[in-house]
């Protein structure tokens, strides 16, 4: 079975783009270019951030429709993240609070792309 390791953002501008995740996730990308930067989590997942432009085979028209999740251990670790990515002033779509899978918020990056934070319930 293949096991999916990389998630690619179309982005308008990854410069910007880039700088907006490092900002974010306080690391350096593992590559950059004008075109395309990635990011390597800890879990070994990769994020890349591709211009929409410059993407072979060219995509149709591309909108934010899903989201990337970070599950943290706790509801005090979302609030952390929370205030931190509020500070950072990131554009928060949802404050945090409890649905029915736990407790989380939702941010977006500068192409509209879901970033939620969850915590699941116990």
């Amino acid at each position: 079975m293949l096991d999916a390791n990389m998630f690619v953002f179309y982005v308008d501008n990854p410069t910007v783009s880039n700088n907006f995740y490092q900002n974010l996730l306080d690391q350096a990308p593992v590559e950059a270019s004008p075109t395309f930067a990635m990011y390597r989590f800890s879990s070994g997942v990769l994020l890349g951030l591709w211009s929409k432009h410059t993407v072979e085979p060219k995509a149709g028209e591309i909108t934010a429709s899903g989201e990337l999740g970070f599950a943290v251990a706790s509801n005090q670790a979302v609030d952390n993240y929370y205030q931190q990515w509020k500070q950072k002033g990131v554009s928060i779509l949802q404050t945090p609070q409890m649905m029915d899978f736990g407790y989380t918020f939702t941010a977006e990056d500068p192409d509209g792309h879901r970033l939620r934070v969850f915590a699941i319930s116990e």
